[in-house]
């Protein structure tokens, strides 16, 4: 079952419409729209729960569904709006994350308008004021309310390598406090399938909710981030962009130089969670040169390295940096250097 209708089997399993008192109050639409008032949306759970979800389907061009997660008894709520309707200005005690499951949803955040299409996400700080804009079109969307306690436990731990997991909690939190939200857009459909994948076992969880649930959720959103933060395009500035990009490819250059004897681009793809377009857009931009090119850039500086510096016979030499075939690694090198392996031995000695 794809996230869409898992998310519609949840919200409609149940024919409960009591809702539950810690949800009442809560006031999942809270539609009463004032232009000069907002107020602040509690925390709904206990103390030592530091996660939940709130789901919409709206449907029927005036029509919402939703429900939340973990809940006992779980339970429907429906509630008819007017198309256009604006919900109550209001700012969380805690972090919302929402997810566009399917169609489209807008939010006036801090006096600015956004849309939010499919596979889009925003996070949103606490007491960063914000309204829901009520369209008659279809949508399903997943909200996570998020402690900060949950929040700063994700953030300190690490989400991909170390200087680039060092520099994305900086910026991520150096973004959230300067705009207090974050505007995520996938870079390729392969995010929105992992994004979704994990959503549904996130709901799962949340809906099994046991004794288990909290470490496994803690997880689960870890790798939320891991993938927002290295397949979703979010709002950088552009310095902090240029600093992300000279780091990551730092990272990337080390790797294949510690790797180059058996690299391979998938394996960049599987060790640093990009698509391998984006490796070749950022090596190009930095070297002017392929990933391809740039590889056989490194292996041969390497291959001059060993002429040089070693006994090794020029055979060993085109093993060691990843050219099997021997007699290819004599034309590229005799190519780059007008003269064979050899001949650079001899008289660079």
């Amino acid at each position: 079952m794809d996230l869409k209708n898992f998310t519609k089997h949840l919200i409609y399993q149940s024919a409960n419409t009591q809702i539950p008192d810690n949800f009442s109050r809560f006031q999942i639409l809270h539609p009463e729209y004032s232009a000069h008032e907002s107020v602040v949306k509690t925390y709904p759970l206990p103390e030592n729960e530091h996660l939940f979800s709130l789901l919409w389907d709206i449907h029927d061009g005036h029509m919402l569904s939703a429900t939340i997660l973990p809940s006992q008894p779980s339970f429907l709520y429906e509630k008819e709006f007017t198309p256009g309707m604006r919900t109550q200005m209001h700012s969380h005690e805690y972090l919302e994350l929402f997810y566009i499951i399917d169609g489209e949803y807008r939010q006036k955040i801090l006096g600015n308008e956004f849309t939010f299409h499919r596979g889009e996400v925003c996070l949103i700080d606490k007491n960063c004021l914000h309204q829901e804009i009520m369209e008659g079109t279809s949508a399903t969307l997943l909200f996570l309310g998020i402690t900060n306690v949950m929040f700063q436990d994700i953030m300190n731990r690490q989400i991909t390598t170390e200087r680039i997991s060092s520099f994305l909690k900086m910026a991520l939190m150096e973004q959230k406090s300067l705009q207090q939200y974050l505007h995520f857009r996938p870079q390729a459909e392969e995010a929105v399938s992992q994004m979704d994948e994990t959503m549904i076992s996130l709901l799962l969880e949340l809906q099994r909710h046991d004794e288990a649930s909290p470490i496994i959720c803690r997880g689960l959103l870890l790798r939320i981030f891991r993938i927002l933060s290295t397949q979703y395009e979010f709002s950088l500035s552009k310095k902090l962009r240029q600093k992300m990009n000279w780091i990551l490819y730092e990272e990337i250059s080390d790797y294949m130089k510690q790797h180059m004897k058996n690299i391979s681009i998938r394996m960049l793809c599987e060790e640093f969670h990009f698509q391998e377009d984006y490796f070749n857009r950022l090596l190009k931009n930095r070297t002017g040169m392929t990933y391809t090119e740039y590889l056989q850039h490194l292996r041969l500086q390497k291959a001059e390295e060993l002429l040089l510096h070693t006994r090794l016979t020029i055979d060993a030499i085109a093993a060691e940096v990843g050219y099997k075939n021997k007699g290819y690694f004599y034309k590229i090198f005799t190519k780059r250097h007008r003269m064979t392996p050899a001949q650079f031995r001899k008289e660079s000695c």
